[in-house]
């Protein structure tokens, strides 16, 4: 089994090929192909972490689409002062299928 831990949007996302992953927004639109840096690669008992090494693997991914995370709401409240405060947030995503480790 072919897999590899890629750096996307600030985290660490373990991918093969054939998966889909939702990372932070990448400015690319739907259809297109981006490059994700790989920071290990796993190949059946080959373990390749050296970054000369990773240098020459590619991971390509084709973007599915962009879309918006659930909404979070953010509540803050202080007893007897009459402050309560109330605010949302909701997180720009982009759905990505992982076509080819090579």
């Amino acid at each position: 089994m072919v897999y590899a831990i890629v750096r996307a949007g600030g985290r660490q996302e373990k991918v093969s090929v054939g998966d889909l992953v939702t990372l932070d927004r990448v400015t690319a639109e739907a259809g297109s192909n981006i490059e994700l840096q790989p920071l290990m690669l796993v190949d059946g008992d080959k373990v390749v972490t050296a970054a000369d090494e990773l240098l020459k693997v590619k991971v390509s991914a084709e973007v599915v689409e962009n879309l918006r995370g659930p909404k979070i709401v953010i509540q803050k409240y202080k007893n007897k002062t009459g402050y309560k405060k109330r605010q949302g947030h909701r997180q720009e995503l982009t759905k990505v299928k992982v076509t080819s480790i090579a």
